[in-house]
Formats: C-alpha cells, sequence, structure tokens
C-alpha cells in the first residue's frame, strides 16, 4: 500500500516544491496530505467496504444507484488511475533523460512493458510482490544518494539555509494569509481525494479481514512519511547549493524552467556517477510500483463493473479474467502513448484526480453513510460538482474559467529559457472543496425530494424512469443476491424456509408432506440423473 502511493510524482513532486523559492516545505503537502488520507481511510471507509464483502470501489454505487450510475463514477475514476499512470511514466522519462543519455521515449516503453507484463501474468500478486523489492530500492537508493549530496562541497548547511537567505529564499517556507484558503483547498484534496481510489481499495478490499484492512491503511500512512524524508531533503539541498560550483553550469535550476527536475540534477550533479545510479533506480521502482497498480484496478473495475455487471451477468471467471487481461495491456499502452505524446500529462492528471475528489468522494460517503440517497440524487450532485469545478478552470491545461469565483486575480507568467509571457487566472477561492460540499448536499437534497414527491404520490409512478424511488424495495433483495456472483444460484445456497402454517383455509389447502419432505429432494434428485 506505501508502494502505491509513493510513486515518481511523489518523490519528484516533493523535492521540487521543498527546491521552489517562494513555497518550500510548508507548501510540499503530498506527504502529510496521502499519509492522512491513509489514516481517514482506516479509520472510515475500511471497515465498511471490508465487511460487505465487495469486490471493488464501484461495487456499493451499482449496489444501490444501479449499473448506469456505476458506469457514470467509473469515467472519473477511470480518467484519474489512466492520467495518473501517465504523469508517473512522464516522470520517469524526464528523470532518466537527465542521468543517462538514451531516448526517453525507448525508456519510458521499456519500463511500462515491463510493469505491463508482470501484472498481465501474476496479477495482484505479482503486483504485491514486486511492489515489496520496489519500496525497498527506493528507499536504499535515496538514502544512499543523500549524505553524498550533503558532503559535496558546493552545498551549505541546510540547517543554515531552512532559516536564512543563503542562495534563494528560505527553504522551509511560507503560507500567506491570502494564499491560506488555497493551502486548505489543495490540502483537503489530497487528504479527502486520496481515499476514493480504486488502488487503495484494491488493497483493503483484498485484505484477510476488516481489522487488518484498518492496519494496514494505518502502517501505510507511516511508510509514505518515512519515505518522503529523502525528498525532503534532495529539495532542501537543491535550495542550499551554489550551482556555480557544480557541472550544471552557474544558472540556477529554476532559471531555466526545471525545478521539477530537481531530484535528478542533485542525483546527477551532487553526487558520484556510480551513485546517481542508485538514485534513478529509486526512481524507476517508485513509478513501476504505482503504475502497475494503478493500471490492474482500472482494468478491474472495467471487468468487473462495466463488463460483468452491465454487459454479461453470466459470465465465467475464466471470461473475466481474460478481459481483464486485456484491458490491463489497452489501459497501460493508453498510459503510455499518452506520456509521450502529450506534454499536458499533469494538468490532465491534476484535473482528473480533482474530479474523483470533487465527484466520488461525495457520492462514496453517501453509499456507505447517509441512507436513503438514490440515483436521481446521484446525478444531481453528479452534475453540480462537475460543471462547478470546470467551471473553475484549469490554467495547466490551458482551460479559461467560466464561474469567476471570489477572489480570482489575472496573473503572468513568463517562461525564463523562451522569454515567452503567459496570462492566467488564479483563483484564491477554495473552490474545489466547494465543489465538493454542493455535490454532496445536492445529492441528498435530490434524493430526499424525490422519495418524497414519489413516495407520497405528488408524481405517479410513471415518472421515476430510473426505477430507483419506488421499485427500489423489491429490488434490492434481488441486487445483494446478484452481487454475490452468480445469476444460477444453486438451491442449496438459498436459506431453507419453514413455513408457518396456521389453520386459515389456505392452510387446509397446504400439503404439508410435500413441504417438510423439500429438503432431501433436490439432492436425491441429482443422484439419480448421475
Amino acid at each position: 500500500m506505501t508502494a502505491t502511493w509513493v510513486g515518481g510524482g511523489y518523490i519528484n513532486g516533493t523535492a521540487e516544491y521543498v527546491y521552489l523559492p517562494g513555497y518550500g516545505l510548508a507548501w510540499a503537502q503530498a506527504p502529510f496530505g496521502y499519509a492522512l488520507s491513509l489514516v481517514v481511510g482506516g479509520l472510515f471507509f475500511a471497515k465498511p467496504m471490508r465487511s460487505r464483502g465487495y469486490v471493488t470501489m464501484l461495487d456499493p454505487f451499482q449496489q444501490i444507484y444501479g449499473k448506469r450510475m456505476g458506469g457514470l463514477l467509473f469515467i472519473p475514476a477511470l480518467m484519474g488511475e489512466i492520467f495518473w499512470s501517465a504523469a508517473i511514466l512522464s516522470a520517469l522519462g524526464a528523470t532518466l533523460s537527465v542521468i543517462v543519455d538514451i531516448n526517453i521515449n525507448m525508456s519510458v516503453v521499456i519500463s511500462a512493458l515491463i510493469a505491463i507484463f508482470y501484472t498481465l501474468v501474476g496479477g495482484l500478486y505479482s503486483v504485491a510482490y514486486t511492489d515489496v523489492v520496489q519500496l525497498f530500492c527506493i528507499f536504499l537508493g535515496l538514502w544512499v544518494s543523500v549524505p553524498f549530496a550533503l558532503s559535496n562541497p558546493a552545498v551549505s548547511d541546510i540547517g543554515v539555509t531552512a532559516q536564512n537567505e543563503v542562495y534563494q529564499t528560505p527553504w522551509l517556507g511560507t503560507i500567506d494569509m491570502a494564499d491560506s484558503l488555497m493551502w486548505l483547498d489543495s490540502f483537503c484534496l489530497l487528504m479527502l481525494g486520496g481515499i476514493p481510489w480504486q488502488v487503495y481499495f484494491q488493497r483493503v478490499l483484498s485484505a484477510s479481514s476488516a481489522t487488518y484492512a484498518q492496519v494496514l491503511s494505518f502502517l501505510a500512512a507511516f511508510g509514505c512519511l518515512v519515505m518522503a524524508v529523502p525528498s525532503v531533503l534532495i529539495g532542501a539541498i537543491g535550495a542550499s547549493t551554489d550551482w556555480n560550483q557544480t557541472s550544471y553550469g552557474s544558472t540556477p535550476p529554476m532559471l531555466k524552467d526545471e525545478s521539477d527536475m530537481i531530484l535528478p540534477i542533485v542525483l546527477q550533479h551532487l553526487c558520484p556517477p556510480y551513485i546517481s545510479f542508485f538514485g534513478l533506480g529509486a526512481v524507476s521502482a517508485a513509478v513501476m510500483s504505482s503504475a502497475d497498480s494503478s493500471i490492474l484496478s482500472a482494468s478491474s473495475m472495467f471487468a468487473r463493473n462495466i463488463y460483468q455487471l452491465a454487459f454479461r451477468q453470466s459470465a465465467s471467471d475464466q471470461e473475466i479474467v481474460w478481459v481483464m487481461r486485456i484491458t490491463i495491456f489497452v489501459f497501460g499502452a493508453l498510459a503510455t502513448a499518452m506520456a509521450l505524446l502529450t506534454g499536458t500529462v499533469y494538468g490532465l492528471w491534476y484535473l482528473s484526480s480533482d474530479l474523483v475528489y470533487v465527484i466520488i468522494f461525495p457520492q462514496l460517503i453517501s453509499v456507505l453513510f447517509v441512507k436513503g440517497t438514490n440515483t436521481y440524487g446521484s446525478i444531481a450532485g453528479y452534475i453540480f460538482g462537475l460543471v462547478l469545478r470546470i467551471g473553475g478552470g484549469e490554467p495547466y491545461l490551458k482551460l479559461p474559467p467560466f464561474i469567476y469565483y471570489p477572489g480570482w486575480s489575472r496573473e503572468k507568467k513568463v517562461h525564463h529559457v523562451t522569454k515567452k509571457v503567459e496570462y492566467f487566472i488564479m483563483q484564491k477561492f477554495p473552490f474545489k472543496t466547494v465543489s465538493m460540499l454542493a455535490s454532496f448536499l445536492g445529492n441528498v437534497a435530490f434524493s430526499y425530494l424525490a422519495k418524497y414527491l414519489f413516495e407520497s404520490g405528488t408524481l405517479s409512478p410513471k415518472y421515476d424512469f430510473l426505477d430507483a424511488v419506488l421499485s427500489k424495495h423489491s429490488k434490492e433483495i434481488m441486487d445483494k443476491a446478484t452481487l454475490v456472483g452468480n445469476d444460477n444460484i444453486i438451491l442449496s445456497e438459498l436459506a431453507p424456509v419453514t413455513p408457518r402454517l396456521s389453520t386459515t383455509l389456505a392452510g387446509t389447502f397446504t400439503n404439508t408432506e410435500a413441504l417438510s419432505d423439500g429438503e432431501s429432494s433436490p439432492d436425491s434428485s441429482n443422484h439419480e440423473n448421475e
């Protein structure tokens, strides 16, 4: 579980934010955000999901909101997984290109192929076992390189540069009052938006018991914090370096717009060559450990919730496994293609992880903890969240906002290398969290409104075109049965019904012997057939 969260983006991104002047450690939210998301997930979500015996994260949605709504919720979940894999694969390409003089595209394709191959062959087992090795590689690789980088003569004492300005602003960083809402918004996004991922529930739902699933989450939270320490140190080293004395050149990385590569740059220019290979191995291992589980979880959601439950209820286990293998390959290829072809992978990943937070998180709370929500509310919440989030725009994708939230400002960004000036709208308002709350309240309000209108008879039953309110009560019993596995339930699986014989008119027509004899008949008839 730790290895899944500690990806290339996590390691590179943490180092980048600690290094960036004007941000610093105060803005490196990923380690604390994700660690807390695992704690919150363990406290509130792991137990109900595991004890109800679901197979994927979308199961509760399909059980309560129906198959079509499950399909709609699959879209942001799938986009999140694929863009995430693509983002970390492109991080790998960037890292490799700094240290080794080989074609980036080749290296990304090869590492993606390796990850896809062992995921294809062994499924969750191979992902789990390779994660152990990869986590060990990450830990070893980064910790081996930190002392070498620290002892480099070009690096001044990081204890001094934490508070005082030496080569750039102190790396501890500060949060201005004006930015505090934005900081909180991003923090909630990481903490609560880190929960509704199939990658996380894949681990939770395959744990041997609900309690064990909780323990797993807490241990992984601790693991995530530990694994971020070398990243933070490398970012701090980058902020305390006189680049003039290194082989990198006199211009610091931020003025070359290379601050996102600070980790590989430190490994390359401040450590001996054989050590920088260790560090590179660490980043590659981190990327593979996250990409494989992400691709596996996307394909397991597709195979179970879309293919099996929506199209082919009678599919055998073998068929589902083959569908999964094909989709692992397809999704893996998609992620790799996106990593190589689009420059805006990070923008896509930000947007899709926002959608997971704004759309799926409130729906997950409603499904697990709010009684009486239904498909109408779910659709309303989905639309609210989508419109409010997309309306806020995304500067990474050059997506202009059409909703200007209070406190917006027009900012300019200068590219240091090309001297190009770009203008974008900066939204300081915590609109992501507001969209999430609006989505949740919309879900609850519209659910109860629909329930009231249909049950009080204000709207006639024929308008309940989603069968969400009135036929729900008869369907719930059915759904529980179909979610168990197969449609053709064997007689012996059903609990024996003992009739209550009363001396009414109906009782006189009941053949009591036939009823009591019904226990042994299916077995005896089976033997005759054989």
